[in-house]
């Protein structure tokens, strides 16, 4: 077992333990937000078998079986760096690796994380089943004390995988043999971190944070497991802020759950650019578990937008989470939150994180650095035509739900995004409405988007996409915006959906300039919206029409641009695929930043 130190962000965030072993991947904790001292981080060389006919279970493979292959844990085959970059369809895949566990470790809860896994995986310990789990972007996980003993345990996951049955949501993976258009390479089985968790009987199972600016104070429900019949044990809470403490709190749980209020001696306001963090300790029993909170509230007040009571506008950037050896899953931190600083240095506030779920430590490196970020799913493959798509949609959104909801950076959610209709016929509306409904009773603080783009049904917020690469006929479809009752707007789809006013709206996806010149580094054939730009002048001045168009516009409240970095053969990017400038990223910042003034309008 690796125990691991808290340590402070200058800001007061907690950031990454260590596992102790340099020859790691990605060994940091892979949920800031919820750290015990007490884990073992399970990435490395795992034994990895292709079961392309998915018989693996039929012929007793989590029993006993000659793996043929090993992989890199927790990138996924279809990418360079597991060792294994195979590209076609896997339907099925197995890992396999032992796991030793001491006396002391079994004497409370040991618990198995997986960040992520694509799609159905079936985890086996000692030969026996611990549970399945459906959904290829939440966290799962399983106490395993009852089944692992003293010594040496194996573990066996069994991963299938069928993004073209209509029943599960895939993203931009494609569901051709080959990448194409705005689809890309497929993600199959383990893409974030699996790791052990030790903890005692009693111990902390969750904590929601409300922070209140005007009380100067921050709720807090609590939820524990393990309290004693005979006597209320106390939960201790201690707040701090840049190492000093600010706010503390005991409770005894007289039962599983309570609601608290624990006043702030100091009250700094997360903000855009500012990601100022509270540090939070709880303890329960013998267990102690590190988080942390901003102190920010979104508000809608007619067409616009509030943080912390603000307007801010909010230049926002595509931002699809994929990466040229690992492919869903950066190698290390520093390719983590290298797309935050490019995004900042183009002088975006924030970004839409696009038909991706991305991990927490991603989010962490948003919430330390004040960026402004739409928590998504991957929705696209699902077939919501019926009724029927919400069992495949709605649990593992509201896993997301949980895992995320005390982010600062998330300012709105977006659970679908563009939903077409398949084979001609339309989409369930009801779909969209229970989704939306379910997510405000989850998290009434935040504004929801029922699904970005197309078919609205219910929304807080009415967003559009617009593609249209000529600046003034772009402007025009937006110069006679009545927000107060829609007017002036002809929306693309009328018979479908209708803006009517007196709430915010978005033009959420726009631009998708592509550039001749700057085309795949690889010397394929690109893709990209509209006829290319001839090369850098011409791209910064259509860039700066269309920019402008939004900025100038006092009836929306922000923008989208199409995209932060190209992605295999879409080359619409700012930056390449390998992140390198394509165009003047000053010239952008300055163009982002004409406007600035509009935030304090």
């Amino acid at each position: 077992m690796t125990k691991n130190k808290e340590q402070h962000h200058p800001k007061g965030s907690i950031i990454m333990g260590t596992t102790g072993h340099s020859d790691v991947p990605r060994p940091e904790h892979p949920e800031p937000q919820w750290q015990r001292d007490n884990w073992r981080c399970l990435n490395g060389t795992w034994d990895f078998q292709l079961d392309l006919n998915c018989s693996g279970q039929d012929r007793g493979w989590y029993r006993k079986h000659d793996f043929d292959q090993s992989i890199v844990v927790p990138f996924c085959p279809e990418s360079k760096l597991s060792g294994i970059e195979y590209k076609d369809f896997i339907h099925c895949c197995w890992y396999r690796r032992s796991i030793e566990l001491s006396e002391k470790e079994l004497a409370g809860i040991v618990r198995l994380h997986f960040g992520a896994v694509d799609y159905e995986t079936t985890v086996y310990l000692n030969g026996e089943r611990l549970g399945v789990h459906r959904g290829g972007y939440s966290p799962f996980s399983f106490d395993i004390q009852r089944i692992a003993h003293v010594g040496v345990n194996e573990l066996v996951v069994c991963v299938k995988d069928e993004l073209r049955s209509g029943r599960q949501p895939r993203g931009k993976q494609s569901e051709h043999y080959d990448s194409y258009g705005c689809c890309y390479t497929r993600t199959t089985g383990i893409w974030q971190t699996v790791w052990l968790e030790f903890m005692p009987q009693t111990h902390v199972v969750s904590a929601r944070f409300h922070p209140n600016l005007s009380r100067d104070s921050v709720g807090i429900d609590l939820t524990v497991n393990g309290r004693t019949r005979q006597r209320s044990q106390l939960a201790n809470i201690t707040i701090s802020f840049e190492g000093n403490q600010v706010g503390s709190a005991s409770i005894a749980m007289g039962s599983d759950r309570c609601s608290l209020e624990v006043p702030l001696e100091k009250t700094v306001p997360w903000t855009v650019g500012q990601g100022n963090l509270y540090d939070v300790r709880i303890s329960y029993g013998e267990d102690v578990v590190c988080s942390y909170f901003g102190m920010r509230s979104v508000d809608i007040d007619g067409n616009r937008v509030l943080i912390n009571g603000e307007p801010v506008f909010q230049r926002l950037v595509l931002d699809q989470g994929y990466y040229p050896e690992g492919i869903y899953t950066a190698k290390d931190l520093e390719e983590l939150s290298r797309d935050i600083d490019l995004s900042m240095a183009a002088g975006f506030n924030g970004a839409r994180l696009h038909q991706k779920a991305f991990e927490p430590r991603f989010l962490y490196e948003c919430d330390r650095k004040g960026y402004i970020v739409w928590g998504e799913m991957a929705n696209w493959g699902l077939d919501i035509t019926t009724a029927s798509g919400l069992t495949a949609f709605l649990p593992e959104w509201l896993e997301l739900l949980e895992r995320d909801i005390n982010h600062p950076s998330i300012v709105g959610w977006c659970p679908f995004n563009e939903t077409w209709d398949v084979d001609g016929t339309k989409q369930d509306d009801d779909v969209l409405r229970q989704t939306y409904a379910v997510t405000k009773a989850i998290d009434p603080s935040r504004p929801c988007i029922d699904t970005s783009g197309m078919f609205h049904t219910v929304t807080d917020i009415y967003d559009v996409h617009d593609y249209e690469q000529d600046p003034i006929r772009f402007a025009g479809n937006y110069a006679g915006l009545d927000p107060s009752d829609g007017s002036g707007y002809v929306d693309p789809f009328p018979e479908r959906q209708r803006y009517q006013g007196c709430k915010p709206f978005f033009v959420s996806e726009y631009g998708g300039i592509k550039i001749a010149s700057r085309a795949r580094v690889d010397g394929g054939e690109s893709w990209g919206y509209g006829e290319a730009a001839a090369g850098e002048s011409e791209f910064v001045e259509r860039y700066h029409g269309l920019t402008k168009a939004l900025l100038d516009n006092p009836a929306i409240f922000g923008f989208c641009y199409t995209q932060l970095y190209d992605v295999e053969q879409e080359c619409n990017g700012l930056y390449t695929y390998d992140r390198k400038p394509k165009v003047d990223i000053a010239a952008v910042r300055d163009i982002n930043m004409e406007r600035a003034a509009i935030e304090k309008s």
